[in-house]
């Protein structure tokens, strides 16, 4: 259909701005927006005006400014099932985010498939065109923080950027270089988007294969625990829903995907004053962390002590990695875990998300997810002491589990490098506690218990190890 005239793009771009600051994938809700100004980046190809591509720029106090990215389609009349997906009206014209509209989502698929693009677009092909379902119907996907999805059939995802960075995109990048390398543990990159801006390439979109019979980490790690807190005179071990397997095959793939990204992006060393540097970052994030969460007084000269113990590491091999692993973040097939979105995390500049760190970080992530997951029952309920032992336990038998996996392929354990480890868990968990004090009181305790644990454990020389 051709687009209805709007009266004024001044006014659709105020429509645009305004809406955009509501959406649950909008990072500045918290901060002061002293400017805010909507633009047309480009129709998608083949939909004539059908499918607009808008960007907002968002300025904050302090000169801060993030983009966003609105896919718009305009209707003539009120279509009750896009009623959620409104952004605004001007007149006669109804304006909806086009990635609800049935009708309008092919468009991204068919200019994948093309491989083809009009500037300042561009669309790559990384897979067939025969494996791109341009004919299929599809259905965004609930619960997602940073960006927003839509399913195609049992085939293929589209994930499109919302906030967005100059320069590839960390999720593309990774995924096309494991794609070509065959890698087996993540989902196939089937193509993406881009496009040019005054201020240089953006990624817009992608699109993935879609594991149809796949199962969420998270979930399965929940199952687990709800089966060890019904069973009150059983262990860990003992019940049918031990995850203790799983969390070994999860670390083996871990250190798997490690192996292939030093392959396909390759290693160095951090050198002393480098990782003071990074030790001293840390040092800062936990000061502003004890602004916020006076809890964290206790524990603090012990996580002092973590950081200063990292910086004395040196040297220290570092590579690409995942940079936000978690078990939210992996998919149980029937075959193997995969690992998903390698964007890394969405509150870092993307210069930070495409850095090279050491694979331990990865691992930290993926024990403080355990912690999450042991403790999750307990959470907003008065657990009896035996419930808080069944927790611990379950933590305890995971952690070493996907450490014992990580170590099987890696050749060293994780906990042979306790002091890098501990500080990178203790950097991950006082985030945690930022987070929660501000979104989920009732969830601080876990971080809390975990930073407890780290700031008092017994140091190992390398003479007593051995």
């Amino acid at each position: 259909m051709s687009t209805p005239d709007v009266q004024s793009p001044v006014e659709l771009a105020d429509v645009v701005a305004n809406w955009l600051v509501r959406q649950r994938w909008f990072a500045g809700k918290s901060r002061e927006i002293v400017d805010i100004k909507a633009r047309l980046l480009a129709p998608l190809p083949g939909t004539g005006q059908e499918v607009e591509l808008w960007l907002v720029d968002v300025t904050y106090a302090g000169e801060d400014r993030e983009t966003y990215q609105v896919p718009l389609v305009r209707r003539e009349s009120f279509d009750d099932s896009l009623a959620h997906a409104l952004v605004g009206q001007l007149g006669s014209v109804y304006c909806y985010d086009a990635l609800w509209d049935k009708a309008a989502t092919p468009a991204w698929l068919r200019g994948i498939a093309s491989g083809r693009g009009e500037p300042p677009l561009r669309f790559v092909l990384t897979a067939d065109a025969k494996d791109i379902p341009v004919d299929a119907t599809s259905l965004v996907l609930g619960g997602e923080q940073s960006n927003t999805s839509a399913v195609f059939g049992d085939a293929a995802i589209l994930k499109v950027f919302r906030r967005l960075d100059v320069g590839h995109n960390p999720d593309i990048e990774i995924h096309e270089a494991l794609t070509y390398a065959g890698a087996r543990h993540i989902a196939r990159l089937l193509g993406y988007l881009e496009a040019q801006t005054e201020r240089g390439p953006v990624s817009l979109a992608m699109l993935q294969e879609y594991l149809t019979t796949a199962t969420n980490g998270w979930e399965l790690a929940k199952i687990s625990v709800r089966d060890l807190m019904a069973e009150d005179d059983l262990h860990a071990d003992e019940v049918g829903g031990d995850f203790a397997g799983e969390a070994f095959r999860l670390g083996h793939t871990t250190a798997s995907m490690h192996a292939e990204l030093a392959a396909a992006f390759g290693m160095t060393e951090l050198s002393a004053d480098e990782m003071t540097e990074r030790a001293t970052r840390m040092e800062r994030r936990l000061d502003i962390a004890l602004a916020e969460v006076p809890e964290l007084a206790e524990v603090e000269a012990g996580l002092r002590r973590s950081y200063r113990m990292f910086a004395g590491t040196a040297p220290l091999t570092v590579q690409r990695i995942h940079g936000d692993l978690h078990l939210g973040q992996v998919l149980r097939t029937s075959q193997r875990w995969v690992f998903l979105d390698f964007e890394g995390e969405p509150a870092k500049s993307i210069e930070e998300r495409r850095a090279l760190d050491s694979p331990l970080r990865d691992v930290a992530g993926m024990l403080r997810s355990f912690d999450y997951a042991a403790n999750h029952q307990v959470i907003d309920s008065s657990p009896t002491p035996r419930a808080t032992e069944h927790a611990d336990e379950w933590a305890i038998r995971n952690r070493s589990a996907f450490c014992a996996g990580y170590a099987d392929v890696s050749g060293r354990d994780p906990d042979e490098d306790a002091d890098v480890l501990a500080a990178y868990e203790a950097d991950k968990a006082v985030y945690e506690t930022v987070y929660e004090a501000r979104n989920r009181p009732s969830w601080l305790p876990v971080p809390v218990a975990s930073l407890g644990r780290i700031a008092n454990r017994e140091v190992v020389t390398e003479e007593e190890r051995s």
